[in-house]
């Protein structure tokens, strides 16, 4: 009986992850500049570890497309409306797919000895197949024509989409810790916002169980979802700032963020009772109430831009007058170029 009233918490439980709300923190690690470059190199890894699962499934999609029986079935799946036909094509399309190898399954059983070929962690790999695989899926199933390649530079997120591992988190001091390998690494609270979800995370941390039970019970009786601040996973993203690498953590929480002040404590943004109505456009939002009646630039020039921007044009206004001297037999007598082969001098 114990354990029908488990597995049965566990099953609501689980529905309430899958229900309630999720937003995410970014916030600069504090890990010294060696293990920052540390970081660096195994997201690059991954990268190439990527690149080549690309290349497999690029090349199995890529015989697939070519043969005229897929195509055709493809064809005739987009044409018919009968959902009994529709089916039996589609099962004939998964068919071909499995005989191609084009996947999830062979995705991710390709990764593992790429995995193991760069040493990454088989968390890691696991999430960079998911990735190759959501780009093949546009292909097989959305518009996309063909998956690409991660050029050198860039540098992928490392994200394990499990809180126990790959990042694991605990609490050290009354403050979160993280781990990649060996070493361990906090965050830098830079304002109170930060702080107030830090702490959010904290004191779910402090005592799970009543958490969980808390929401499985409002779910129950009053069928809505609480915000717990259950940290989901955590994900580490590498960016070049002004010619220094920087690491920063993305940490997906459950539930609604939590509310913003300003320095003196005020809400940031307050909400209004009534009707509104909003015309967003390119460059400007009109908006309109029963008080009030507005438009605003979405984007301002300011006198600095325009200070440029009238340098630059002096300075193109220059170059042609330079380029119209030095090269008089180009042009016609009314300004105008002439047509056919020139040579310019500068």
């Amino acid at each position: 009986k114990k354990g029908m009233i488990d597995y049965e918490y566990g099953r609501i439980l689980k529905k309430f992850h899958k229900l309630s709300d999720r937003h995410i923190i970014v916030a600069e690690t504090d890990m010294p500049y060696s293990d920052v470059l540390k970081v660096v190199a195994l997201s690059d890894k991954i990268r190439k570890a990527g690149n080549e699962l690309v290349g497999l499934m690029r090349r199995n999609h890529d015989q697939l497309m070519r043969t005229k029986r897929y195509r055709k079935l493809l064809s005739l799946y987009g044409s018919t409306e009968n959902m009994a036909k529709r089916k039996i094509l589609a099962n004939q399309l998964n068919e071909m797919q499995k005989s191609y190898n084009v996947t999830w399954d062979c995705c991710r059983k390709s990764m593992i000895p790429i995995g193991k070929k760069y040493g990454i962690d088989a968390i890691f790999a696991l999430t960079k197949a998911e990735d190759v695989w959501r780009g093949m899926e546009k292909c097989l199933y959305g518009s996309g024509k063909t998956i690409h390649f991660s050029k050198f530079g860039e540098l992928p997120c490392i994200r394990a989409k499990q809180i126990s591992r790959g990042i694991p988190i605990s609490v050290k001091d009354n403050r979160l810790q993280f781990k990649l390998g060996k070493k361990a690494f906090g965050i830098q609270i830079a304002d109170r916002f930060q702080m107030d979800e830090v702490n959010a995370v904290l004191s779910y941390l402090n005592e799970p169980e009543i958490m969980d039970k808390k929401a499985v019970d409002t779910l129950l009786e009053d069928a809505y979802c609480i915000d717990t601040y259950r940290p989901c996973y955590a994900t580490l993203v590498p960016k070049m700032i002004r010619g220094k690498y920087r690491v920063y953590l993305h940490l997906t929480i459950e539930g609604k963020a939590k509310p913003k002040y300003d320095k003196y404590g005020n809400p940031r943004h307050k909400y209004g009772k009534g009707m509104i109505g909003a015309d967003i456009g390119t460059q400007t939002v009109a908006y309109t109430s029963d008080t009030e009646v507005g438009l605003k630039n979405l984007s301002e020039r300011g006198d600095s831009i325009q200070t440029s921007e009238r340098k630059e044009r002096l300075i193109y206004r220059a170059m042609d007058r330079s380029r119209r001297a030095t090269n008089p037999q180009n042009y016609n007598e009314d300004g105008t170029v002439k047509k056919g082969r020139k040579i310019w001098k500068y």
